[in-house]
């Protein structure tokens, strides 16, 4: 706890002393971020550092897995309170859901016994229950380290599919005024992909030379649709 309090002094003796103008403008005008940004509650995925965001840049939704329940069977809760405000209310442009490798969620996914004693995770987990079988059908030969990086792609797909079932989103992504984005954060390497639904593949964002892909997949089942 004493390191935290050492980081507001530093924070506040520093970034916030060059950066006065800002938080007063954030303070008068208000929130007005243009991406609204889903991701995992893991401690090593920091969104804002990831991308080099200012404060006011992103609306951040944090859950176990990145989940978005679907509107028609999941359970309606903060995640889909958050999600409305930022589009209903923020206008956001853009909604990025970004999954990691090595991410505990999926692995209790593909692991249920080793959260039978945590009754809420389990509750929680069951928003993607399709996951496994998907896995079993499409990634049957993989195991491993190789069958966690299929099993985060596709549960990025799935919550951009999920995404699809909230009304709003889904009339401003007919009429072209947002788009959505499936992310991958690989942190022992720092690199981002990014879902290219043309390709059916993740490839990485803002390297040199040609794209990488993540992984070298077979196209998933079902696709989330284009962003616009």
């Amino acid at each position: 706890m004493e390191r935290l309090h050492q980081g507001i002094h530093h924070f506040q003796a520093n970034y916030f002393a060059k950066n006065r103008a800002l938080f007063e403008r954030l303070a008068s005008s208000g929130q007005r971020p243009e991406t609204l940004f889903i991701t995992c509650s893991d401690s090593r995925v920091i969104p804002e550092l990831i991308t080099n965001a200012a404060p006011g840049e992103l609306f951040i939704v944090r859950n176990v897995g990145n989940i978005v329940p679907d509107v028609h069977r999941g359970v309606v809760g903060g995640v889909s309170a958050a999600i409305e405000f930022a589009v209903e209310v923020l206008q956001v442009e853009s909604v990025i859901v970004c999954g990691h490798t090595g991410c505990g969620a999926l692995d209790a996914m593909l692991h249920p016994e080793r959260v039978q004693h945590l009754p809420f995770v389990r509750r929680w987990l069951g928003e993607a229950a399709q996951l496994p079988s998907l896995l079993d059908e499409r990634y049957g030969h993989l195991d491993g380290e190789a069958r966690m990086t299929a099993a985060v792609q596709e549960n990025v797909l799935l919550q951009l599919e999920n995404l699809r079932s909230f009304d709003f989103i889904a009339r401003r992504l007919d009429a072209g005024t947002i788009s959505m984005s499936g992310w991958v954060f690989d942190i022992p390497t720092g690199r981002v992909f990014d879902y290219d639904p043309v390709a059916e593949q993740f490839f990485e964002l803002g390297g040199p030379g040609p794209r990488r892909s993540l992984s070298n997949r077979p196209p998933p089942v079902s696709s989330p649709p284009p962003s616009r």
